[in-house]
């Protein structure tokens, strides 16, 4: 027999959170200030180069100074943060953990080990599991990309960059990394299932560059696939990583912050209501904070 529909008109609504990440090169403090003028239901650090992103004092202060809960930590696994905390990617992940804890947040986003971390790659599916039954958190495995040269792909993650080929127990749907492996984030979130537990709201063009546009001047199903959250009765936060770095003003990257709070709580309401298109960009395309365009 078929699965009863999941009631979701008694479910709460998707919480909307702001990654950090997003108001890039300003530092946290300013995307705390930002989530709290435009309603965002709370904040994802991401931990990097910015000290305040590393002292978990200082982030539960600015979280109580504005209102803003801190719902997610994003662990220092990028490129630019791989000295954050130390070179050793294990104990970061561990510390990542601990921060959570201390911040009160429930979510810790990992990406998978780079190709040359091998004795880190080794352990991790380990690690990541045997962390998240210790602290009770969900550590969400994020979704990556082949980077790209003109010639030829490399795989850059091991033991791989798409989460559907291995079993974690709960994964984090990017919209830009599903943009830049070319792959439809709408299937990818069906074929995730029950394991998909975070979203990163973003978009991308398909260049082989990871953008993070604002959803919605990209070509990913982004309205699709939060109606589908919305109606499956997903209980996940939905959270706003877009790339503002080449925006020319204050102005402009409240803006596009702003674009996408609305985008998103457009198509994460139920029922019938208009579509929303975000205002054109004002600047250059972003490739966000990470370029692995070889």
């Amino acid at each position: 027999m078929p699965e009863p529909a999941k009631d979701t008109a008694s479910a709460p609504p998707i919480k909307v959170t702001l990654s950090s990440a997003s108001v890039y090169p300003r530092k946290v403090t300013y995307a705390f200030e930002l989530a709290a003028e435009l309603g965002y239901d709370g904040l994802e650090v991401m931990v990097w180069s910015d000290q305040t992103t590393q002292d978990d004092n200082a982030l539960a202060h600015l979280a109580a100074d504005h209102g803003v809960e801190i719902r997610s930590v994003h662990a220092p696994t990028l490129l630019v943060s791989q000295n954050v905390w130390g070179g050793k990617p294990g104990p970061k992940l561990a510390k990542a953990v601990d921060m959570a804890h201390s911040v009160g947040a429930s979510t810790v986003v990992v990406h998978p080990p780079f190709s040359w971390q091998r004795k880190y790659a080794r352990t991790f599916v380990d690690q990541v599991r045997e962390l998240s039954a210790e602290s009770g958190l969900t550590i969400a495995v994020e979704n990556m990309y082949p980077w790209r040269s003109k010639r030829r792909d490399y795989g850059a993650y091991l033991p791989g960059w798409d989460p559907t080929e291995h079993a974690y127990d709960a994964v984090t749907l990017d919209l830009s990394h599903a943009a830049t492996a070319r792959q439809d984030s709408l299937e990818m979130a069906k074929a995730f299932g029950d394991r998909l537990r975070h979203v990163h709201l973003a978009d991308g063009s398909g260049s082989g560059k990871d953008e993070h546009l604002v959803p919605g001047r990209g070509n990913q199903p982004a309205a699709k696939l939060l109606c589908h959250l919305q109606e499956t009765g997903w209980s996940g936060d939905v959270v706003v990583e877009i790339g503002t770095r080449k925006a020319r003003t204050a102005a402009e990257r409240r803006e596009d912050v702003e674009a996408s709070l609305t985008f998103a709580r457009t198509y994460l309401t139920p029922g019938e209501h208009p579509d929303y298109v975000p205002p054109p960009a004002h600047h250059r395309p972003d490739d966000a904070w990470e370029q692995a365009d070889l």
